[in-house]
């Protein structure tokens, strides 16, 4: 027997056991054809009968025409999967996994989202695992922080697609002669006039601090949901992380923010890949990236970190057994190395892949490579309450009203004890 085929049996067979024990119940160009590659890492064999029917498939906007043309070229290259129609619509990762944990029968049978969804959508019974063959391909083809975002507990339930989702400093290099250092940037930007963003009141950007002083913040899961939550915030690097976020809002040059497209007369701005082209514009000439700066603190010196992310596609479970092979073929083939080189040339999207991240073109792209230089410094982002955001928020915003400016270490530890607790609280 084929052994891809065999593969999609084995999935097909787990994936419908489980069904049974659970009781049933931004625009781009669409790529230039040689950009298109062939679809061989999934060819099914011709005389197997797969069935037909349609196939949604929700993307972010911006790749819903790059995406729809790689659709064409799998089945074009698979004629066994000839029987299915392939709907590509603009669904952006955020709303897909809302709009599947909310109804995963009307929602789309692939759908691309971000890796802290991943908890939840299991929960909701929205993805199908990805096991055998399958399972072994993602391992052996993507970094180790993009199977990880994949997995929960034990077992793959993704195709990871990027590994590009984590923040890095965008900054005017006529300007800023040292961006290694965030007391450095604050000086040349104050004498200079212009600004340097960052948005403290997030929980995604606001962790870089935390981190960064060797504070954790992170939470246990199964397939239930949270089971635990590691918090180290109210201690003395939790401390050190708040003064120095402290510190960095009573800067002239600070303005609260993460948006290139929003900033004005900006010299430096914490911001991720999906902003290079809107930093490129903003900076012309001077354009330039670098990983994260350090930043002092009572005469410590330590490396900004903070998340590290990834989108990934998901699979969502089927009762008829050729449409799941054909979903789970296609989703591969979207996640395949060709197909992500390819996207990153249509959007710039940064490849999870391990084969297409050392493509030249990737490698010598300034965002990507200073995300690159980052991440190591970074940790892979997992799943967290919905309501941890609005608590850093809180946090965040008391510090940008100048809550704490004249707050004593024993008065910052109150406050970080309260906010731990209240973490912790959250998987309880």
């Amino acid at each position: 027997m084929n052994k891809k085929l065999l593969s999609l049996l084995l999935v097909l067979a787990m994936a419908l056991g489980m069904l049974t024990a659970c009781g049933g119940n931004n625009n781009t160009e669409t790529p230039a054809a040689d950009n298109t590659p062939a679809a061989t890492e999934t060819e099914a064999p011709a005389d197997v009968d797969y069935g037909s029917g349609t196939i949604t498939i929700w993307v972010a906007d911006n790749i819903t025409d790059f995406t729809q043309a790689q659709a064409a070229a799998f089945i074009e290259a698979n004629p066994a999967f000839a029987g299915y129609d392939i709907v590509v619509e603009a669904v952006g990762e955020g709303d897909a996994a809302g709009n599947m944990i909310t109804d995963v029968e009307g929602g789309a049978d692939i759908y691309g989202f971000a890796q802290d969804q991943l908890s939840r959508l299991v929960v909701a019974g929205a993805l199908t695992p990805v096991v055998g063959d399958n399972a072994a391909w993602v391992a052996e083809q993507n970094d180790a922080g993009a199977v990880g975002a994949a997995t929960m507990g034990d077992t793959i339930y993704a195709y990871p697609i990027t590994s590009d989702n984590g923040y890095f400093l965008y900054y005017d290099s006529s300007v800023i002669t040292d961006p290694t250092s965030l007391e450095a940037i604050l000086a040349d930007a104050e004498a200079a006039g212009k600004g340097v963003y960052m948005e403290i009141n997030n929980g995604w950007y606001q962790t870089s601090f935390f981190f960064g002083t060797g504070c954790e913040l992170t939470y246990d899961t199964d397939e239930n949901g949270f089971t635990g939550a590691n918090v180290t915030y109210a201690s003395d690097a939790g401390v050190q992380a708040l003064k120095a976020i402290i510190a960095l809002s009573n800067s002239p040059a600070f303005t609260n923010g993460s948006s290139v497209e929003n900033a004005t007369n900006a010299a430096a701005i914490i911001d991720g890949t999906w902003d290079a082209g809107n930093a490129q514009a903003l900076f012309g000439d001077n354009y330039a990236a670098a990983k994260l700066p350090t930043f002092t603190v009572d005469g410590n010196t330590y490396q900004m970190s903070g998340f590290s992310g990834f989108k990934l596609l998901g699979v969502k479970p089927q009762t008829d057994a050729g449409k799941l092979a054909a979903c789970q073929a296609l989703a591969q083939y979207l996640s395949s190395a060709d197909v992500q080189l390819a996207r990153f040339e249509a959007v710039g999207w940064g490849p999870s892949n391990l084969t297409a991240q050392q493509d030249p073109a990737v490698q010598a792209d300034p965002a990507l490579a200073a995300l690159a230089e980052q991440i190591p410094y970074d940790i892979p982002q997992g799943q967290y309450p919905g309501d941890y955001w609005g608590l850093a928020t809180s946090l965040g915003d008391s510090v940008i009203a100048n809550e704490y400016d004249n707050a004593s270490d024993e008065e910052l530890m109150a406050v970080l004890t309260q906010f731990q607790d209240t973490c912790i609280s959250y998987a309880q």
